[in-house]
């Protein structure tokens, strides 16, 4: 009779394993290519927050591969894609939009998401976010990790210039008046502190579209096939960028560091940095003195462009898989997880929504520093992209990097860029 009743609960157990390993054999998984592009503990949010959305959706499993920089995540992806497999979901440059669109690598969110509470949670982002994100009439995009660019000033350093510790730099004049100010050099004549720094590698043509933008000028249209780097108010907006470092002497010489800009501001090697909202965790942990963040100053007018990352289903995905991602985007997107992931991170929450949480009104509340990108957005414009956007973003990187090193002057650097970037949209005209 023991044996009996052995031999049955031995085979219910057996049956119970056979039914919990089918289960989990009939479950989803999704390889979700993600980017780095910021420091502080991004890889740990995005485990936990895989590991809790599973934790609802026993069916689905999310992969998080860690694919370096943005730069190296669309060349992997791309290359994935070449290959028969790419990722099934994956976070990308929201400029990276008209590139996937050209390698027929995605598909828009109206063909998985057709139902009215679909159409609302598109609708319920930044319209800042969707200019990147939408084209055609469709949505190809989710915004997830987006930003814009703000300044970053040590309010120490400013006092010890005889600033106002609460005022930076408004205006582009101002700029340069308080960055006389902030300019040390030992007695050998060398800087020892500078008193602005402007990343020119990693993104060079993004932190140049904020001086643009300052000055009323546009980079491209919205079609993503014409650009307009010989415009005279681009030269001028190249032209100042130069002349902070090579006339007014309060800028690093060559070329700035993306990576390093937050590390010499933590070092007190520069009194303001610009750098994306999404370094403002990052800096919150490691500055050890007071620090402000503020708008961009302003030209001819306030303005930044948007910039980070949306999320991406590909075509290869089956129709379950593009389900299952589909489940995953509004997941993370809903507004009590969109605002704990700005306020872990430092990127902006995506949606009005995210803002009226509790828990986002306490976090401004005793931070007003977390809003600042989010009143910035009416200011803003959509980040430079166009078709075969790698190729262009490298000839105005190139023309950038040309005047900045002294290679050769703006007006040619940009005239040069114009020519190699028409050659290139030609067949999208």
């Amino acid at each position: 009779m023991a044996s009996t009743r052995r031999s049955w609960l031995a085979g219910i157990a057996l049956a119970a394993l056979g039914a919990f390993s089918g289960a989990r054999a009939d479950a989803q998984e999704l390889q979700f290519y993600y980017p780095i592009a910021v420091g502080g503990p991004i890889p740990k949010l995005i485990d936990q927050m895989a590991a809790d959305f599973e934790k609802e959706n026993p069916g689905i499993r999310i992969k998080p591969v860690y694919t370096g920089s943005y730069q190296d995540t669309i060349t992997k992806t791309l290359t994935a894609l070449k290959g028969g497999e790419p990722p099934h979901l994956a976070i990308l440059l929201s400029t990276d939009m008209f590139t996937l669109i050209d390698e027929d690598a995605i598909v828009p969110f109206e063909e998985i998401s057709d139902t009215a509470a679909d159409k609302a949670w598109i609708a319920g982002f930044y319209p800042g976010f969707l200019e990147n994100s939408q084209t055609g009439g469709k949505t190809w995009g989710i915004p997830f990790q987006r930003s814009t660019i703000v300044q970053y000033w040590n309010k120490e350093l400013f006092k010890e210039a005889g600033l106002d510790p609460e005022k930076p730099p408004a205006t582009w004049a101002e700029l340069v008046e308080m960055g006389r100010r902030l300019t040390k050099k030992d007695a050998a004549g060398n800087v020892t502190q500078w008193g602005v720094s402007i990343p020119s590698s990693g993104f060079p043509y993004w932190l140049f579209q904020a001086l643009t933008t300052q000055n009323d000028a546009r980079l491209m249209n919205a079609a993503g096939n014409e650009v307009y780097f010989d415009r005279p108010g681009v030269i001028e907006a190249l032209q100042y960028w130069v002349d902070l470092s090579r006339r007014h002497q309060i800028h690093p010489p060559g070329i700035v560091e993306w990576g390093t800009t937050p590390q010499d501001f933590f070092q007190r090697k520069v009194a303001i940095i610009w750098t994306t909202t999404g370094n403002l965790t990052n800096i919150r942990t490691n500055a050890k003195f007071d620090f402000g963040v503020g708008m961009m100053p302003a030209n001819k007018r306030l303005g930044s462009p948007t910039g980070g990352g949306n999320i991406y289903v590909f075509k290869k995905a089956t129709p379950a898989q593009r389900a299952a991602a589909l489940k995953f985007a509004k997941w993370v997107t809903e507004p009590e997880r969109a605002a704990q992931w700005g306020i872990d991170t430092g990127y902006v929450a995506v949606s009005p929504a995210a803002f009226e949480t509790a828990r986002m009104k306490q976090y401004v509340a005793g931070f007003p520093a977390a809003a600042v990108a989010r009143d910035q957005l009416p200011h803003a414009w959509a980040e430079f992209s166009t078709h075969e956007n790698q190729r262009v973003v490298k000839a105005l990187n190139d023309g950038l990097q040309a005047a900045l090193t002294g290679t050769r002057p703006a007006d040619q650097a940009m005239r040069d860029a114009q020519r190699e970037a028409d050659r290139i949209l030609r067949p999208f005209k």
